[in-house]
């Protein structure tokens, strides 16, 4: 076992050692595209939605390194049809893109050339008859030991768009990155004779130049578009409620806080990390400040677009914003309107998107209450007012103070 070679199953069995919700059902969805035209899969998430948990997941199934049935056992997949079939049969590489980002500052070396060199060990500590000594190029490794020996590859990347996030700013970097993308990806007969399928998490989807994706090949699953991946976007109305009654939580506090990602043909669904936490914590509050997607919400939502700050008060207020989501690059910096901001939100999480409706909606409290901290540090006067008074009508109304209920309620009336 290596770190980026067939890393073994610890990273899944630790992740069972917990209060653990099964989304193994997944596997046998990936296992349906192994060695066919959809084998590659890129499946975005916001934060804290369980990306990498479901990469941990996947290494610990197919790895051929280690024997994983019993973390299994009992569990969805194992009693599929395809669990035997695939279980422990594929050389993993598994690739952390922040991983590689942070060890590339540390060292102050070039990222794609160190997350290579790395790979590359640990390729010819494993295959040393197989993969040339001065190889510096990933793609050529990978098919020189699968002409040698039949051996294919699954290949994992987590966090797949954190260069594009990190390095928003180096064009040159993020081309260099897609281009290796389409070296380890490209279709063909090198592509099949090496890669027995591909799993790739990230936040945002696969960027977009004009109106291509810059890796074709690539089947995507998104917060607008999670489509067969639906199950394993988060948690069901059904697996919280089944939580709750495990932990002793208050449900109808949880549905209140954490509910309200809609999906045509779905229940609602809750944010897995926020459930989780409040449920360790014995505490219902907004968990969305700890992530570095929320240090730039205020930014975003004061970009200055036309429409945009109307469209951040009527959604405080309750309401469904119209938005056209195609026109979206998939990256953080070709923001070119307010429905571009828009649809970024509902990438990052801070945004529900009705698909049938085709508009964008604060989805629960905590999501309400992140956008209402990030409101009160702008210079929008007029709205921190109005939300500084709907708190003292909300006190009033606990204290039961009439005549200040009555004055408040005036004063909205009047405004």
């Amino acid at each position: 076992m290596g770190i980026y070679l067939n890393p073994g199953k610890k990273g899944f069995e630790t992740i069972l050692n917990g209060l653990y919700v099964d989304k193994t059902g997944l596997i046998d969805y990936v296992n349906s595209t192994l060695d066919t035209p959809l084998k590659l899969t890129s499946f975005s998430r916001p934060r804290r939605f369980g990306k990498s948990f479901a990469a941990k997941m996947l290494c610990a199934y197919y790895d051929r390194s280690c024997d994983s049935r019993a973390l299994f056992d009992g569990l969805e997949i194992s009693k599929k049809p395809s669990f035997e079939e695939h279980l422990n049969r594929y050389d993993v590489i598994y690739m952390d893109i922040t991983w590689f980002i942070s060890r590339s500052r540390t060292r102050k070396t070039n990222i794609l050339a160190d997350m290579q060199t790395a790979v590359i060990h640990e390729l010819k500590e494993a295959f040393p008859a197989y993969v040339k000594e001065n190889e510096v190029y990933l793609p050529d490794a990978l098919t020189g030991i699968s002409q040698k020996t039949d051996r294919k590859f699954f290949v994992i990347i987590d966090e797949w768009d954190a260069l594009f996030r990190e390095a928003k700013d180096d064009e040159k970097l993020q081309e260099e990155y897609v281009q290796l993308l389409r070296g380890l990806f490209k279709g063909g007969t090198a592509t099949d004779e090496t890669i027995v399928g591909a799993y790739m998490t990230g936040i945002l989807p696969i960027k977009k130049y004009g109106t291509e994706s810059a890796l074709t090949d690539f089947q995507e699953y998104t917060m607008v578009n999670p489509d067969e991946l639906l199950p394993y976007v988060g948690f069901s109305e059904r697996e919280v409620q089944e939580l709750c009654e495990q932990a002793g939580a208050d449900y109808e506090k949880m549905r209140c806080w954490y509910d309200g990602y809609s999906f045509e043909g779905s229940e609602s669904i809750y944010n897995p990390n926020s459930v989780m936490l409040a449920i360790r914590k014995k505490k219902f509050r907004n968990y969305w400040r700890a992530s570095e997607t929320f240090e730039s919400l205020k930014s975003y939502i004061t970009s200055g677009f036309d429409g945009l700050k109307d469209a951040i008060i009527l959604m405080l207020g309750g309401q469904h914003i119209k938005v056209d989501t195609s026109t979206f690059q998939n990256d953080i910096i070709s923001l070119d309107s307010r429905d571009d901001v828009l649809t970024l939100l509902v990438h990052l999480g801070y945004l529900a998107y009705d698909a049938d409706e085709e508009k964008v909606y604060i989805p629960n409290l905590e999501v309400a209450d992140a956008f209402k901290t990030a409101v009160k540090s702008t210079k929008w006067n007029e709205v921190n007012k109005a939300l500084s008074q709907s708190d003292d009508l909300l006190n009033a109304t606990i204290r039961g103070d009439a005549q200040t209920v009555a004055e408040a309620l005036e004063l909205a009336h009047e405004t």
